[in-house]
């Protein structure tokens, strides 16, 4: 449902809302605990910080952070950067150029209700919700734990 670019993306913001509360956390570190090419993943940390969701600081110090608390902060927000599975405006399941109700295709009257959930949970499901719900899972966390203590 997600491209590649958004689902990191989300990764890493979920990982710098468990992980870096009050440091900054370098691209390597995300990159390594997440098992993504660090470049790749290092140009969508900036379109996060261009966009006001990560703050940043460059040098061999630097890094970055959140610049929303994870409560305050849409999954929504982060991947509509990347994807559009956000906007008000659907787009019709089979690709019509025009779907509505007045001139459906043979899916819209299902899906219609489906993509209204869908954005429902993409605008309403904050990057905390899914912190509270086990955010990335045991591997990512173990890795920062580790980090820390060295």
């Amino acid at each position: 449902m997600l491209s590649q670019t958004a689902e990191y993306a989300l990764r890493a913001t979920i990982y710098l809302a468990a992980n870096a509360r009050d440091h900054l956390v370098p691209v390597g570190e995300i990159a390594e605990a997440l098992d993504v090419p660090a470049n790749y993943l290092s140009k969508i940390l900036h379109q996060l910080a261009r966009a006001g969701i990560f703050a940043s600081v460059r040098g061999p110090h630097g890094g970055f952070r959140l610049a929303i608390p994870a409560e305050q902060l849409p999954i929504g927000r982060v991947i509509g950067l990347f994807d559009d599975v956000v906007t008000d405006r659907r787009r019709c399941f089979l690709g019509r150029p025009e779907c509505s109700d007045t001139n459906p295709c043979g899916a819209h009257h299902r899906w219609k209700s489906i993509a209204v959930d869908v954005q429902t949970f993409f605008r309403e499901t904050t990057i905390d919700d899914v912190l509270a719900n086990g955010g990335l899972g045991r591997k990512q966390r173990a890795t920062s734990s580790a980090r820390k203590r060295r």
